[in-house]
């Protein structure tokens, strides 16, 4: 099984086509895009999705067919769940092969991490891996505005925050020894039990998009 998250960076480049191809090269079971748009159209590919609100009800400067996250899946999607801001983050709980996994897809602040807006969010979405933790297993992924191996994008506090709660929720950063990267997916331990876990990413040039992104594929240890 194969979860995946992207920053398309509102398609600014144009390059839709390009981006599908990469997507569909990835072929993810679970695939969290943010900064999305409905212009890239996957519904032949994932036949499951959920999305934060349209961001232009509330802010002018983002267009009609722009949402902050998208959580495509190929497999069933048994509920929502609400998040603290539903313009900014979603989560479904998912039935996949492995088990049921409540995914949390997120960008964690608007404008980066150095604005007043990412610490209400991140203390907000940490609320939210506390309560959401508790329901069975989580992943939490998506564009957290922080990187873990490098000093190439974090804030103290917000690194030593979000390390904090993964450790209090028994969840593991599978993407924290990325350099050069602020998208991650963190995966509750008691979802990866025995399983192998290996860890891939593209655009490494940054072409598509101002991130790269990453995948993490599960599989039986057997």
């Amino acid at each position: 099984m194969k979860i995946a998250t992207w920053n398309i960076e509102r398609l600014q480049k144009r390059r839709n086509i390009e981006i599908v191809d990469a997507i569909q090269g990835i072929d993810a079971d679970i695939l969290i895009l943010t900064e999305a748009s409905d212009l890239i159209v996957l519904s032949e590919i994932y036949p499951y999705n959920t999305k934060t609100s349209l961001l232009h009800n509330n802010n002018k400067d983002y267009r009609e067919d722009e949402y902050r996250v998208i959580i495509y899946c190929k497999f069933p999607i048994v509920k929502t769940v609400e998040t603290y801001d539903a313009n900014t983050s979603c989560c479904a709980e998912i039935q996949t092969t492995l088990g049921n996994l409540f995914v949390y897809g997120t960008i964690i602040g608007i404008y980066g991490n150095r604005r007043a807006c990412f610490l209400q969010d991140l203390d907000k979405q940490i609320e939210d891996i506390n309560k959401i933790s508790q329901l069975g297993s989580l992943c939490f992924a998506g564009d957290l505005n922080i990187s873990f191996a490098d000093n190439y994008c974090f804030t103290k506090v917000g690194r030593e925050k979000l390390n904090q709660v993964f450790i209090t929720n028994n969840l593991l950063n599978l993407t924290k020894e990325i350099p050069q990267n602020i998208d991650h997916i963190i995966m509750s331990s008691r979802f990866l039990k025995e399983l192998k876990y290996t860890v891939n990413t593209w655009n490494h040039k940054k072409q598509l998009s101002d991130h790269i992104g990453v995948c993490m594929e599960l599989s039986s240890s057997c």
